[in-house]
């Protein structure tokens, strides 16, 4: 059994690597890395993220067999993975081959060579995010210490998830504020009036075509740039079809 300066120094290794790089990817395949080696028992692990639109993704795998075994619980719509993220924070499955909850998965999984899995529902900001995989092909009993010793790889990994969630919402709005920033200095240019002015007239134009700020700028821009700098006239239109009229 790994000692708890092995995981805690695994730990600390893959904290390291997400606030050096900001490299998710580098980061939860490290966690996954180190959970997978450091956990008695365990010996592959996976981070799977749930998508807005349904779908789920394995992020980060410890080898070929995780991507198998979460590719199925995907393709089945069930099992311990997806119950780990929609329904109990964890979920411990001992001798899985006499396990009656998920049947459709557990018959193909035990043909796999799995023994016994750990799933673990990952929050970032709140929201849940994900899960944390974790599958024994060596043992049909995950021990109740290793289960306390996964909740530390999830947390590792929830924070990770979380902070690049983060960063990219301020990518995103740095972005943002920036194009609205451009859109208002060029027609604060092409009208002579001034700052406040200008952002008064984009917001009118977002509230009466019901397109967002961000959007209305960002066509604004666009045609300007199109036009060599100059700002389109009363033809122009937003992204979604409707006039911009710049009168």
């Amino acid at each position: 059994m790994s000692s708890s300066a092995d995981i805690a120094e695994a730990l600390d290794r893959a904290a390291r690597s997400l606030n050096q790089h900001h490299d998710l990817d580098s980061t939860l395949k490290s966690i996954v890395d180190a959970a997978a080696v450091s956990l008695p028992g365990i010996g592959h692990a996976g981070i799977t993220i749930a998508h807005k639109d349904g779908r789920f993704e394995t992020l980060a795998s410890s080898d070929p067999l995780v991507r198998d075994l979460d590719d199925l619980q995907y393709r089945l719509g069930e099992g311990p993975c997806l119950f780990a993220m929609e329904a109990e924070p964890v979920v411990t499955v001992n001798h899985l081959r006499h396990d009656q909850r998920w049947p459709r998965y557990v018959a193909p999984a035990v043909a796999l060579g799995l023994k016994a899995q750990l799933g673990l529902q990952l929050h970032a900001d709140d929201h849940k995010v994900g899960g944390l995989n974790l599958y024994s092909t060596e043992t049909e009993v995950i021990e109740p210490e290793v289960q306390h010793l996964a909740e530390l790889f999830a947390a590792h990994a929830a924070l990770a998830l979380g902070f690049v969630r983060r960063s990219e919402e301020l990518t995103n709005a740095l972005a943002t504020r920036k194009t609205i920033g451009q859109a208002i200095g060029i027609v604060m240019e092409r009208f002579g009036i001034d700052e406040d002015q200008a952002f008064g007239y984009l917001r009118r134009i977002s509230s009466t075509t019901n397109v967002k700020l961000r959007d209305v700028a960002g066509d604004v821009v666009r045609q300007a740039n199109q036009r060599h700098g100059d700002v389109p006239g009363p033809s122009a239109e937003t992204g979604n079809g409707s006039p911009l009229h710049l009168s």
